[in-house]
């Protein structure tokens, strides 16, 4: 069996010139409560469906790397408490030990363009965290995006980040990032971060003409949309800065460091927000999910 084992509806798609989107897994382990994670992946699986694209959920199974996985394989991901959170640096050791893992935006980025997909959708890019200037903690998810030309709809940095610090590497390493629809960098939870941005696109039709511009010149970057969250799901602002600051109080006392931040902070976010924040991350990645469809159909139409 090859290292990069291809579900056939994804591998008929990608061969055809059909639209597809990878999704990454780590939000069905590590991103969302366990007991409803399946689902939700499922109702992403669907967005993409809808828009008249092909999913492509991505993860580490069976000493494979499975680009598409089937609903069995979707509930392992989301239920078995030894799924390893998975970044480009840890795709060797979990392949070569047989385990399973749950690809991060930077290794489903770095797969998904080796299986020929060019569209991915998530929640929340990785970035550079509080109080770097003493850790040197930057996700790895901004150095995988400066080298793997794929178009990445998000609903911009995890706001739990340092989102000015984040734009500032973003523009450093050559990563475009537009506003859909908005010239505001969206704050994840929060519709707008209040830091601005350069450019705007307001059809899944020019975000396709981004990318096929930049393909045409060779560029190896990736293409940052940023779609904030739907105003009817949005979190209220004091109660996210309050989060905000009461969790990262938590995760010093913790002594919680490295790849286990983003998660532990979105759990705290989870438990403390009355289910506010799960509301919101579960109401913004199917958006994000419809729109890369979207999106992925327009650059198929255009080939």
């Amino acid at each position: 069996m090859s290292i990069l084992a291809v579900a056939d509806e994804v591998a008929d798609a990608i061969a055809d010139g059909r639209a597809v989107v990878a999704l990454e897994s780590t939000i069905i382990s590590h991103g969302l409560p366990s007991a409803t994670s399946a689902a939700t992946a499922r109702r992403i699986e669907l967005a993409v469906r809808a828009s008249g694209a092909v999913p492509a959920t991505l993860a580490v199974l069976d000493g494979a790397v499975r680009v598409g996985l089937s609903d069995d394989q979707l509930v392992r991901v989301a239920e078995d408490a030894g799924v390893v959170k998975t970044s480009v640096r840890d795709l060797g050791p979990v392949l070569a030990k047989g385990l399973s893992g749950a690809t991060t935006v930077a290794a489903t980025a770095t797969l998904a363009h080796k299986a020929g997909i060019r569209v991915f959708a998530t929640g929340g890019l990785g970035g550079v965290h509080r109080a770097a200037r003493d850790s040197w903690d930057e996700s790895a998810d901004l150095v995988s995006l400066a080298s793997v030309p794929v178009t990445v709809v998000c609903a911009g940095v995890k706001s739990i980040l340092d989102v000015a610090a984040t734009l500032e590497r973003l523009e450093s390493l050559s990563i475009p990032v537009l506003g859909y629809r908005t010239l505001r960098m969206p704050g994840f939870y929060v519709r707008d971060s209040g830091l601005p941005l350069p450019w705007r696109v307001d059809t899944p039709g020019e975000i396709a003409e981004v990318s096929r511009a930049r393909a045409a010149l060779g560029l190896r970057q990736a293409v940052v949309v940023a779609q904030p969250v739907a105003a009817a799901h949005e979190m209220d602002h004091a109660l996210h800065e309050r989060t905000v600051r009461s969790g990262l109080v938590e995760l010093e006392r913790r002594g919680v460091t490295g790849k286990d931040v983003t998660p532990f902070l979105l759990g705290w976010f989870h438990e403390s927000t009355g289910g506010a924040s799960l509301a919101a991350n579960v109401a913004l990645v199917l958006a994000n999910a419809e729109l890369a469809g979207h999106t992925a159909v327009a650059a198929a139409n255009k080939k």
